[in-house]
This record gives structure tokens, sequence and C-alpha cells, in this order.
């Protein structure tokens, strides 16, 4: 392994090169290398991952290029490494120009990763500025939400000292519902998103259809029945439709029969006059106006057409006094189309900003898709700790302080990079691991029974640390005595006279080891352990022993615990667009492990985060109550299993 190391760190010398021709292929090789792979050599961090990263970060070039995200292994590896890592990716300042002391001094100055000043237009004295998040009230928020509304956030009340409006977009009373507006509210709370101004399309419905009424009347909108599927191709290739030169008078009569709710209403839409051919096909007379006879959660039966986003947004946003509409840069087709409303209808001007939207390996942000996972029953619902929502993610253990570090992080750049999950939840480990007190759980089946020669006669109790580190988390019972459990892999493992440690006991020699032989094992003849006797030893070195095994004394209340993890819900990295998702649903996503924990689990709440020791982290999501065991979810850390 040392001269895979030493490789590595002599191949880094190809990356320093200040030339971009230079160094790709090299940049290649490693991409190549990191397909299958977390870390360079091994399973875990070593000088060739330090050595590399630190030579590419220190790259003005190469580390441009890694931004574009354009070899994806690499991209992948290089934010692992500089998330999960902190402490050996922080690189020395640069000295600004006559503090060259200071650089000399070795001092370190944190990189965020991320750059904000991404020059808003017209920005003035920062007061002025008014940004929005107008989420759609159809389901709960989910992580790419989530970026949308913090970065509005922070560019309203943290960049300047301006204004945030929340606004739900609630035009489509099909798949809206009082409950995911509810939910959002409370999200975006929890996060720490303070809107303003709290506000609703639907408070504008009588304006929107006097801005559809005068563009009727002038000529820029009209009424079209054409079928859906001959829109669609019409508009694919450049043709007009039938009905585009209609007179104001007959769109009119049109919208006013649409108005109604009638079966003749349903037929018609109303569509933007721009363009039949323009380039841009977001440019193509889109529709603007539908007829939807379903009740609004909000209005009722009042109305029975409904305005569609691209025609509200622009429209409410000049009205509300929005000065900068950030949105990710799938809109970017649509922004010519943004401006074409304000334009016409003679609106105070908006300025657009895009951004990247977050995306994740195997997952699926779409609402509609997330949507059918839920109604179809491939999950409990919009909280399940699979999903990518807000509500998903902290169920499987996230903060609210690591959720708003990740996602500020990645800052408002335009390049679309497809993240991977690990550096999300390396994020998380350092804001669970001061929090996260230390409790004992052993795996139900095959536990070994185990007597303890030496140990004081009866039941003993101490008081221990919850976390050696982290005191102030308080205490917790250990119990001693001479009857204790191990779990069968670890007694597995010993040898006759082998010195092991007691994890929070001591060391301890194995003096006897019981086995019986199950037959119909595989391999044939596989031995099984039944019982070991342990000698104390606890004047050893607790140091220089190769195991520490997690045990329980069985002379107090073991707690009954199930251990819960999980699975990608996709099983590919990231579905084209032809892709059916139900091709591609992972069929097996939940590994349960019965297990039994030491006495002061049955005190744990619901959603607090521990660590069972050699286990991981766990978040509680059911306690311990009337005899019914602990369900807790594993958290993961960032790293591959």
């Amino acid at each position: 392994m040392d001269a895979h190391v030493k490789e590595w760190q002599d191949r880094a010398s190809a990356l320093q090169p200040l030339n971009l021709k230079q160094i790709e292929p090299a940049l290649a090789e490693l991409d190549a290398h990191l397909t299958l792979r977390t870390h360079i050599v091994g399973y875990g961090l070593t000088d060739a991952d330090t050595t590399v990263w630190k030579t590419l970060r220190e790259n003005r070039v190469a580390h441009a290029y890694i931004k574009q995200s354009l070899m994806p292994n690499l991209c992948r590896w290089f934010h692992y490494i500089e998330e999960a890592y902190p402490q050996h990716t922080s690189l020395a300042e640069r000295p600004a120009k006559g503090d060259k002391a200071k650089a000399k001094d070795g001092e370190k100055v944190k990189d965020d990763g991320a750059n904000y000043d991404i020059g808003l237009q017209e920005v003035g004295d920062g007061t002025g500025i008014v940004t929005r998040f107008p989420p759609e009230p159809s389901g709960y928020l989910h992580i790419g939400h989530a970026k949308a509304a913090l970065l509005n956030d922070y560019f309203a009340h943290e960049k300047y000292k301006g204004k945030l409006i929340l606004r739900f977009d609630d035009t489509n009373p099909i798949k809206e519902k009082q409950e995911f507006q509810d939910s959002i509210v409370e999200d975006l709370a929890l996060m720490g998103v303070k809107a303003d101004t709290v506000s609703y399309t639907s408070n504008y419905f009588q304006e929107l259809y006097d801005y559809c009424v005068q563009m009727l009347n002038e000529g820029t909108a009209y009424a079209d029945d054409t079928l859906q599927e001959k829109m669609r191709e019409e508009r694919m290739n450049g043709v007009a439709s039938e009905r585009r030169e209609s007179s104001p008078e007959d769109n009119l009569a049109r919208f006013e029969e649409m108005k109604t709710g009638s079966a003749e209403g349903l037929r018609w839409c109303i569509r933007a006059k721009m363009s039949v051919d323009d380039p841009n096909k977001a440019m193509r007379d889109p529709v603007i106006y539908r007829c939807s006879p379903q009740v609004h959660h909000r209005t009722g039966d009042t109305w029975k057409i409904y305005p569609t986003y691209d025609f509200c947004c622009p429209i409410v946003d000049s009205l509300e006094g929005v000065t900068h509409a950030l949105r990710t840069t799938e809109y970017n087709d649509r922004d010519a189309q943004y401006q074409w409303f304000l334009k016409t209808l003679k609106l105070r001007h908006v300025y657009n900003w895009a951004f990247a939207r977050l995306n994740f390996v195997r997952t699926v942000l779409s609402k509609r898709k997330l949507t059918l996972i839920v109604e179809n029953g491939d999950v409990w619902g919009w909280d399940d700790p699979r999903m990518p929502t807000v509500r998903g993610v902290r169920r499987r253990g996230v903060t609210i302080p690591a959720l708003r570090e990740f996602i500020l992080k990645q800052g408002p750049s335009k390049n679309i990079v497809n993240l991977d999950w690990h550096s999300f939840w390396a994020t998380n480990k350092k804001h669970i691991d001061p929090i996260a007190a230390r409790y004992t759980a052993l795996a139900s089946a095959a536990q070994v029974p185990v007597t303890v020669v030496g140990a004081r006669a009866g039941v003993t109790t101490e008081e221990k640390d919850k976390h050696a580190k982290y005191t102030t988390l308080g205490k917790k019972k250990v119990v001693f005595s001479a009857s204790i459990l191990l779990e069968q892999a670890d007694a597995a493992s010993f040898a006759a006279d082998e010195e092991i440690t007691l994890m929070n006991w001591g060391n301890a020699i194995v003096r006897h080891i019981s086995h019986s032989i199950n037959p119909l094992a595989q391999p044939a003849g596989l031995k099984t352990v039944t019982a070991v006797e342990l000698e104390l030893h606890l004047q050893g070195d607790v140091k220089k022993t190769a195991k520490k095994v997690t045990w329980l004394s069985t002379d107090q209340a073991l707690v009954p615990v199930e251990l819960v993890d999980f699975d990608y819900l996709i099983t590919k990295d990231k579905l084209d667009v032809d892709d059916e998702l139900g091709d591609f649903l992972n069929k097996q996503t939940e590994t349960r492990t019965l297990a039994v924990a030491d006495c002061n689990v049955a005190e744990l709440q619901v959603d607090d985060v521990i660590q069972f020791d050699r286990k991981g982290y766990f978040r509680v999501d059911r306690a311990f109550r009337h005899g019914e065991a602990v369900v807790a979810f594993q958290i993961p850390t960032g790293k591959s299993k």
C-alpha cells in the first residue's frame, strides 16, 4: 500500500503546470482511476488523497476545470475529500500585498467553496433588493427547493439588507392542498428562512384575468382549441395554429366561455402570441390560461380558469416589487419569455439571475416522480427517510445547521453538478458528533454468553461520560458483572490466550472457547461459538490490543432495539429523459436488525441523535415505551460501506 501511495504522490507533479492541455491527460487518468473508488488508494484517507487534492486546489487552472464538473468521478472525489476531511484540506492563506509576514507565520484561512459575489444588477446600497421564493403547494419541500429558499434568503437578508417574499404559486387546484402549504411554512421556519411577506398568486387572480383580457384586446394573445398532441407537434415544427389570427372579439368570447367552466370552455386555452418559429421554443406561443372547474383550496369555486406559472410569475413579481428573480438554470430558456410579458404589458422591470439546481446521484427531485413514489406506496410518505424532502433527510438524521451549511456552500454557481451524497452526510457528521452520546448495542442474532473470571463479586455500576471528548453531554450507567454478552463475529475472531479489550472496562485474556458444528452451514462444518471464558487483565495496555469489542452485562434491564438502515431509492446515477421510473426503483431499500442495548437507551427520546459504539450514528425514530423496541435510523457519515 505504501508503494501505491508513493506512486500517486509522485504522479501529483504532473498536475502542477498552469496549462490545461498539459495537465488534461493526467486529470483524465485520475478520473478513470476513481470510477469505482472513494479514495485514491485503499478504503480510507491516505497521503495520496491529500497530496493530489492540495496540488489540484492550489493550481488555479486545474481547480477552475474541476468546477465545471466535466469529469464526474474526479469532481465527486474532490468535493468528498474537501467535505469529509476538512482538517486535512485547509490551505495556507495567500498573502495580500504588503502582508507577506502573515503568510510566513503559517496562518490558515478557511475556504468555504462558494463565491457569492455574483454581481446582481443595480443593487445600489442593497436596501432596495427584493427577492422571492415561490413554491407550488403540491408537495413537500425537497432539498432542491431548500437551495432556492436559502439562496433567496441569503441575498435578501445577509448579502444585502433587503426583503424576501414567500409567495405560494397556487394556480393548479388539481394538485394543491392546504397540507402541503402548511408543511412548506413549517419547513422554512425550521431552516431559519424568514420571509418578510407571505403572499399567494391566488390573491392576484382578478389582476391576472384583467391582464389576459388586455392582451386579447390588443391582439397579443388568442384562444386556441388545438388538440394537445397536435399543438405540441406544431410548436416543435414551427407551424402556426389555425386560430392564431382569430379576431379579438372571438378570442374574448372563448375566454368568457372558459370562465364558466362549461364543456365547451374546457376545450379551449389562451396562448400568448409571441412567435411561431423562434429558435427558443419557449417563445413559441406558450399557453397562459387553462380551464379547470376543480375547487381551489383557497378561492373555492370562484374561478374556473387558472393562469400558468410562466404567465403569473413575471406579472406578480413586478406587482409585488421584486427586483431580482433568482431561479434555477432550467428556466434559462424562459427568461426571454419572462421579459416579453413585462415589456408587452408595460410592467416594471425585474432582473433574472440563474443558479444551478441541486442534483444528487441516484435521486429524483421531480415533484411529479416523487408524488408517484408516495402514491404507489414505495415509501411510507413524504417524510420517509429515503425521500430527498427536507422532512425526509431530517428524519434520516440531518441537522438543520448542517443542511444550511451544505447548501450555502454550493453557492449560486451556474455549473450543473450531479452531487454525491457522501459530501452531504460528511458535512452533517461534523455537526452531530459533538452532540451524539455513546451507547452500546449488540445484534440479537447469535449472541455469545461469556463468563468473566476475575470480575468483582456481584453486580457493580459505574458512572461514565456519555462521550469521552464532549463531557458536557452527561453521564451514563455502565453495569459490570461476571456474566456478559458478545456478538458472534467478535467471539469467532478470538484465539486461545489472546489478549483483547472490553470497551469501557479494560483488557481480558481469552482462556476458553466452546464451539458447535452446524452441518447445514456453508461452508460445510462451519463452527459457531457457543460460549467464551475471559480472564480480566486490567493492568494490560489497551493500546497494544488489536481487538476492541463491545459487550453488555446480562445483569441489567437490556433494551430491545431495532436498527434500520436504508439504501437509495433509485438504481441508476442519473435517469435519462426516456427512462421509466418504475424500471429503476430499488426493490430492497430497507434493512432491519434486531438488537439489545444498554439500560440507558430506555431514557432516549424521539429525535435524539446517538452513536452505538462500532455501529455508527443513529436518530431515534421511536422511543422505548411499554416494552416496544426503540427504533433507530442509521445516519450515513459520508463514508462508503
